[in-house]
């Protein structure tokens, strides 16, 4: 079952890297990967981490969330109301990229703290530099 989230998660990255009109090469480095790794990444050989799949979101500018959940690491109906909370903040045209990632780091800091988020955060480290401030 895990190969087959794989390759959906390749398919899934090569159409997005296409949407963003990037090359293998310029995503590879934007997100800190070996070309070779990546190619493997989305033919569907490799099993990237969390950690990875962090910084290939954050060169495509989509929801880690929605790599995690692709990938078989985060279950997808737990996890669908956070993924869609986080893409519409993603999407709002009012907002700059600055403010977006401040929301996103606000909620998560919440969500942390609520104890909705910890054993997710801890497997992902995701938003670790995030911290729930003034209590």
């Amino acid at each position: 079952m895990a190969s087959l989230n794989v390759g959906s998660l390749g398919e899934y990255l090569r159409e997005q890297r296409r949407t963003a009109q990037l090359s293998l090469r310029q995503l590879a480095d934007a997100a800190g990967v070996s070309n070779p790794y990546l190619s493997q990444i989305e033919r569907g050989l490799r099993k990237p981490s969390a950690e990875v799949l962090q910084q290939v979101a954050k060169a495509l500018r989509i929801s880690a969330e929605t790599l995690y959940v692709r990938a078989g690491i985060l279950d997808a109906e737990r996890e669908r109301d956070e993924v869609e909370t986080r893409a519409v903040i993603l999407a709002d045209p009012s907002l700059n990229e600055r403010q977006k990632q401040v929301l996103l780091q606000i909620y998560e800091s919440f969500r942390k703290e609520n104890g909705t988020e910890a054993a997710d955060a801890a497997a992902a480290g995701d938003f670790s530099d995030a911290e729930p401030s003034e209590q």
